[in-house]
């Protein structure tokens, strides 16, 4: 029933997993037409839609709603309008829902009414519908010009339709790669940055440690200094005795002068030892502070390297960026270009719609009184429509040729292309000329090949130019005829043209992307170069630095054993300084003075 199909129909509105629909011989009408018009503009999920037997043609109104609601929906590719007594009046109506259409692919017609003025329509806004591949309107009392010209819309829209394709395709591969060269770009930098890093860190762990171990040597040095006051107090104290003892006893005089003499010499010895300590430490701490200044030196080199790698690091991303705003420049420009063409197909239309209205109302006039001529010459203008239809379908099938040839060879062209670059990939600075020459070839090639295609088109000129002598009888036909043709001609050429342009940029495109690729490769190779010498100077940094712990290791050693022998002999000096106190004491003791002294 009507309110069943309405039901179901308002219930699908909503749902968003029924992918086909399919409602043949249903007799929906009035009623269902604007349920099916509701559906398409709400439901984004149904792709596929059959309502054969329907008879939705007969209700004008609901049709049209119907064909309102098809012209904004975005989601419908296919759709099944066979035996629906569809009209010119409701052709019409699908015409101008097909301008506004984006998404349908296929459309069945089959068997209904349109007749010629509704083929007209359907032709009419192919012009404007770049995604439809298939049209079927078979059964409908349209001519056959109307239905090859069709069939050639089809064609080109599949034509066009490859073509996007395969951009699409190859800007996805470029942009994949661009997205590859930045992942790797990044992870080198990091890992470089990592690198810098950890010498970083081994730097000033150098540093901290050959600075801990300079404080050591000053320590050590203090020290030294620290006892060798101690022994200038001890030598003041052991005088200032010898002066006491020379007032005591002028006798012990020469005994006193001899031991002064052996410790001034002893004095003078350990002072000279003192003094050659000191110029050996001196010495030391100037190779100390040298190796420190050299690695101060280096340390800096290597910072400057680091801001050289990161200043790199910035010219690449920049140029990355520059890369990223040319490639939304040319999407722009052919965004507006693709605009600027539907505006002028557009404007032709209009035109052309209001040359068909023209000529109707002239033809209406005219009908009554041609119709009488007619019937006299259409036996001898089937049979000239006949002969010019067969040089038509042999100049299309001449023009496929031509198309075919000029296919295959825009095809070796590029496979001679990718072999020139791979080749120029793997050899030397001086195959790049013979490559150039082999380009220079293929485009003379491809240039006789768009000549050879202009001598066709003159060729097809010249036979227009032959068949219209030879319909001098029809001049109303064939005036509408050669308008047909020359508007179909420019607009082809129109498309040729863009498509033209459109490959030019594309070609200019990678050959951008190639010499950033180039240029990349030679930015690795100079990465790879500054990370060997980074680990050239890092290698050699560490093994100066073995060097250094090495020769602190043997002054350590050394100031061991001095240590060692200046408590030897502050163990010999003490030794001796008791062994005079001893003497002293002893020859006072058994000094004349020395019994007196006892004695009272």
């Amino acid at each position: 029933s009507y309110s069943g199909a309405k039901l179901l129909l308002h219930g699908l509105c909503s749902n968003t997993t029924v992918r086909s629909l399919d409602l043949k011989g249903n007799n929906l009408r009035t009623v269902g037409a604007e349920a099916l018009g509701k559906l398409l503009r709400q439901n984004k999920s149904i792709r596929s839609l059959i309502l054969e037997w329907n008879s939705l043609g007969v209700w004008e109104e609901g049709f049209s709603s119907f064909c309102q609601a098809l012209g904004t929906n975005r989601s419908l590719q296919r759709l099944d309008l066979r035996n629906n007594q569809i009209n010119h009046q409701g052709a019409g109506e699908l015409a101008m829902a097909l301008k506004q259409n984006a998404s349908l692919q296929e459309l069945d017609l089959r068997w209904n009414n349109i007749g010629l003025l509704g083929g007209r329509a359907l032709l009419n806004c192919l012009h404007s519908n770049k995604t439809l591949k298939r049209l079927e309107l078979a059964g409908n009392n349209v001519p056959s010009d109307i239905l090859k010209a069709v069939e050639q819309a089809m064609d080109h829209n599949r034509d066009r339709q490859t073509l996007l394709g395969e951009t699409q395709n190859r800007v996805h591969v470029l942009t994949k790669e661009l997205w590859s060269l930045k992942d790797e770009k990044n992870q080198q930098l990091l890992d470089l940055m990592d690198t810098i890093d950890k010498q970083r860190e081994e730097i000033t762990k150098s540093g901290r440690v050959s600075a801990a171990r300079v404080s050591q040597l000053q320590e050590a040095l203090d020290e030294q200094r620290s006892i060798m006051n101690s022994l200038k107090a001890k030598l003041q104290m052991t005088e200032a005795a010898l002066a006491l003892s020379e007032q005591k006893g002028h006798d012990l005089g020469e005994l006193l002068t001899a031991a002064k003499q052996e410790q001034t010499s002893m004095a003078e010895h350990h002072f000279k030892e003192l003094q050659q300590q000191k110029q050996e430490a001196g010495n030391r701490e100037g190779k100390l502070l040298r190796d420190l200044s050299a690695a101060s030196e280096k340390h800096l080199i290597l910072r400057n390297q680091v801001d050289e790698l990161e200043k790199k690091c910035k010219v690449q991303q920049e140029q990355l960026f520059q890369a990223k705003q040319d490639l939304t420049n040319t999407t722009a420009e052919l965004k507006v270009r693709a605009v600027q063409a539907e505006e002028r197909l557009e404007m032709e239309k209009r035109r052309f719609k209001q040359g068909l209205a023209d000529v109707e109302a002239l033809r209406i006039k005219e009908v009554d009184r041609v119709t009488q001529q007619l019937e006299a010459s259409e036996r001898s203008m089937q049979e000239r429509i006949q002969r010019l239809e067969a040089i038509r379908i042999a100049l299309e099938e001449e023009l496929s040729q031509a198309k075919a040839a000029a296919l295959t060879e825009r095809g070796q062209a590029e496979e001679e292309l990718l072999r020139a670059r791979s080749q120029a990939r793997l050899e030397e600075q001086q195959r790049l000329e013979q490559l150039e020459e082999k380009l220079r070839l293929v485009a003379e090639s491809r240039d006789e090949a768009q000549r050879c295609c202009l001598k066709q088109k003159q060729m097809v000129a010249e036979a227009q130019a032959k068949a219209s002598q030879l319909s001098l009888h029809a001049e109303g036909l064939r005036r509408r005829l050669e308008e047909l043709q020359q508007d179909l001609t420019s607009k082809e050429e129109e498309k040729v043209l863009e498509v033209n342009k459109v490959k030019v940029e594309l070609q200019e495109q990678i050959g951008q992307l190639q010499v950033e690729r180039t240029v990349q490769e030679g930015l690795r190779e100079k990465i790879a170069a500054l990370e060997r010498q980074v680990k050239a100077m890092s290698s050699s940094h560490r093994e100066a630095l073995l060097d250094k712990e090495g020769e602190i290791s043997m002054l350590l050693e050394k100031l061991r054993m001095k240590e060692a022998d200046i408590a030897r002999m502050r163990e010999e000096e003490a030794q001796r300084a008791s062994c005079l106190q001893n003497a002293i004491m002893a020859y006072v003791q058994g000094s004349p003075l020395g019994t007196h002294s006892s004695r009272k």
